[in-house]
C-alpha cells in the first residue's frame, strides 16, 4: 500500500472519531457548567475542557468570554480551530475522496452524508435542547462510520491502517476526558470527596458512554478510584486505556504478518503497554493521575510519528 494511501486511511479514522470526541468533551464541560450556573462558575468547566482538549489558547486569541455560546461555536464550527467538529468533518471527506477507491460505498456514503447535513446546520440556531441534539448526531455519525468500517471492510492493510487511527484518537480522548478532573479541582483540592465532585466524576463516565457499564463492574456509589480504574485499566470498557492500546497492539501485528517487517512503530506501541502494565490504579493516584495521563498521552502521540516514519506518511 502506498504511504500516501496508508496516512490518508489512518487520519480519516482519527478525524471521525475526534469529531465525536470533541463533541464528548464539549458536552461534559457544558454539563458541568450547568451544575454551576448559580454560583457564577459556569465558564470556569468550559475553560477546563478547552484545556484539556489543548485548545484554549486558539480560543483565546478569538474570544473574550468563555459562555456556552462562544465555546459551542469554537469547538464545533469554526474552521481556524483544526480540532472543531467542522474542521474535522471536513478533512475526513477531503481524505476520503482522496482515498475512494480504496474505501466500500457504505464507508463513503456515511461520510459524505454526514458533511452534507452539517453543512446545512446554522450555528445561531444551535442552543439548548437543539444543541444536545446536535452533539448525539455528531456522536452518531461517528458511530454509522464505524459501522460501515467493520461490516463491510477488507481485512487487509488498510483496515488495520484504519483501526489504529481510530484507536490511537479514542485513547487520547480517554485521557483528556479524564484529565479534566485535573484542571477543574486544582484551584480547590478540598472538593475531592464531596457531592460536586462526585457529580464531576459521574459526568466523565457519562462522556466516556461508561455511566451504565460501571455500575455492572461495580455495584458501589461512584468513587474515584474505581472510576479512574475503569476507565484506565479494565480490558472489558471499550473506551478505556487498556482496550484501546489492546487494539493497537493487535493491528500493529497485523502490519507485521502483511508486510514481514517490524518497525518503530512496534516499539511506540510497546512503550505504551508497557506503561499500562506496570501500574495500578493505586499508584496511578499515589504518583498523581494528572502526571500519568500526560504520559500516556506524550507516549501515545508518539505511535502516530512511529508509524509516519515506519510507512512513508507524506
Amino acid at each position: 500500500m502506498l504511504g500516501r494511501t496508508a496516512q490518508n486511511l489512518f487520519w480519516l479514522s482519527r478525524y471521525i472519531e475526534r469529531a465525536e470526541n470533541m463533541a464528548r468533551m464539549f458536552e461534559v464541560g457544558y454539563r458541568m457548567s450547568l451544575t454551576s450556573r448559580r454560583e457564577g462558575g459556569a465558564s470556569e468547566h468550559l475553560v477546563s475542557m478547552m484545556q484539556a482538549a489543548e485548545v484554549d489558547e486558539g480560543f483565546n486569541d478569538k474570544y473574550q468570554i468563555a459562555d456556552v455560546k462562544s465555546v459551542a461555536d469554537y469547538m464545533i464550527f469554526d474552521e481556524d480551530n483544526y480540532s472543531s467538529v467542522k474542521s474535522c468533518l471536513l478533512a475526513a471527506r477531503t481524505n476520503a475522496r482522496s482515498v475512494r477507491t480504496a474505501l466500500t460505498t457504505e464507508m463513503w456514503e456515511s461520510i459524505n452524508a454526514a458533511w452534507l447535513e452539517f453543512s446545512a446546520i446554522r450555528p445561531r440556531d444551535i442552543s439548548g435542547a437543539k444543541l444536545q441534539e446536535l452533539l448525539f448526531w455528531i456522536k452518531q455519525v461517528s458511530h454509522r462510520y464505524r459501522g460501515a468500517l467493520l461490516s463491510t471492510f477488507l481485512r487487509d492493510e488498510g483496515y488495520a491502517f484504519s483501526q489504529i487511527g481510530n484507536f490511537v484518537e479514542r485513547a487520547d480522548n480517554t485521557a483528556r476526558i479524564l484529565d479534566m478532573k485535573y484542571y477543574v479541582l486544582l484551584p480547590r483540592a478540598t472538593m475531592v470527596g464531596g457531592d460536586v465532585d462526585i457529580a464531576q466524576w459521574t459526568m466523565i463516565l457519562r462522556a466516556a458512554s461508561a455511566h451504565r457499564s460501571y455500575r455492572h463492574v461495580y455495584h458501589d456509589r461512584y468513587k474515584a478510584w474505581n472510576i479512574a480504574d475503569y476507565l484506565i485499566l479494565r480490558p472489558e470498557m471499550p473506551r478505556s486505556l487498556v482496550f484501546c492500546v489492546d487494539w493497537i497492539n493487535r493491528t500493529v501485528d497485523m502490519l507485521e504478518e502483511i508486510y514481514g517487517t517490524r518497525t518503530k512503530g512496534h516499539d511506540a506501541v510497546d512503550s505504551v503497554a508497557e506503561l499500562l502494565e506496570a501500574t495500578s490504579v493505586d499508584r496511578i493516584f499515589e504518583n498523581g493521575l494528572h502526571e500519568f495521563l500526560t504520559e500516556f498521552i506524550n507516549r501515545n502521540n508518539n505511535i502516530t510519528d512511529a508509524l509516519a516514519e515506519s510507512y512513508n506518511f507524506y
